[in-house]
């Protein structure tokens, strides 16, 4: 498959399993290079390898980082490393899906069961406040420009709510902003940004959630398609708006979910 993103690099935040793991792929089927940063331990690096293959295998580039990525000193060597790989080049595409925070109620009867400011706080940090430095970066080092594309990973929890998805909840609201003024100020830089709102879909990281089951169900039950948005609904969706030569699209949330949101 050929096509106008073909040699182009793509930056991806999370990349290593759900919706980074599947952009990474759709990404690379479609000609590109992909650098990705992701966390995993000894036990899930084997996985890790194999979509570092994938990527190679479809004649693309992998440059992957195992780090934090709300490390502001390891975001900045990550940023020092990509430099000389993208020869001068830009990112075309760039996805911030940083799922790790803490799934526990304002509320408790006991202290210990519920969030706490420091929880709370890493939560926001790395789920909404890293794509700001990231993207901070990336432009300061002239790494993003003219037709470049922004994109973070929202849900449909920034304006719903679910148990024990507090914190949470509040990144997504707080990413949503980011991503407004994230475009507005870019804007007359030709760089676009949208936040990707995912219908219901079987990720690891819906897992996590106390009573991810009922979502499931009832998602099914309210979805027009009557199945789950997939990581590679998602992928697509952002590969094609990668390819759209309009910098006009921007500063929007974008529903990728068949109609679930609506429903």
């Amino acid at each position: 498959m050929t096509s106008s993103l073909t040699g182009e690099w793509a930056l991806v935040l999370g990349a290593s399993s759900g919706f980074g793991e599947a952009t990474a792929r759709e990404l690379a089927r479609r000609r590109m290079n992909v650098a990705g940063v992701h966390l995993d331990r000894k036990a899930t690096q084997p996985h890790v390898d194999e979509i570092v293959a994938a990527i190679r295998a479809a004649g693309g580039r992998a440059e992957f980082f195992n780090v934090n990525a709300a490390d502001g000193a390891k975001r900045r060597e990550v940023l020092e490393a990509l430099a000389p790989a993208l020869e001068g080049k830009r990112f075309r595409t760039v996805l911030h899906s940083l799922a790790f925070g803490t799934l526990k109620p304002f509320f408790a009867e006991r202290e210990e069961d519920r969030i706490n400011k420091s929880q709370l706080e890493m939560t926001v940090d790395v789920m909404a406040h890293s794509l700001v430095y990231w993207v901070q970066d990336l432009f300061a080092r002239k790494m993003i420009g003219h037709g470049s594309r922004l994109f973070a990973m929202t849900s449909s929890g920034s304006s719903r709510m679910w148990t024990s998805y507090g914190a949470v909840s509040a990144a997504k609201a707080a990413l949503e902003s980011h991503i407004r003024q994230i475009a507005v100020e870019l804007a007359p830089h030709g760089i676009s940004a949208n936040a990707i709102r995912a219908g219901v879909t079987d990720t690891p990281s819906l897992r996590k959630i106390p009573g991810h089951e009922e979502m499931i169900r009832l998602a099914t039950e309210r979805n027009p398609g009557k199945r789950l948005t997939t990581p590679e609904d998602v992928a697509q969706a952002i590969a094609a708006l990668s390819a759209n030569a309009s910098d006009w699209l921007t500063a929007n949330v974008i529903s990728v979910d068949g109609g679930e949101f609506v429903v």
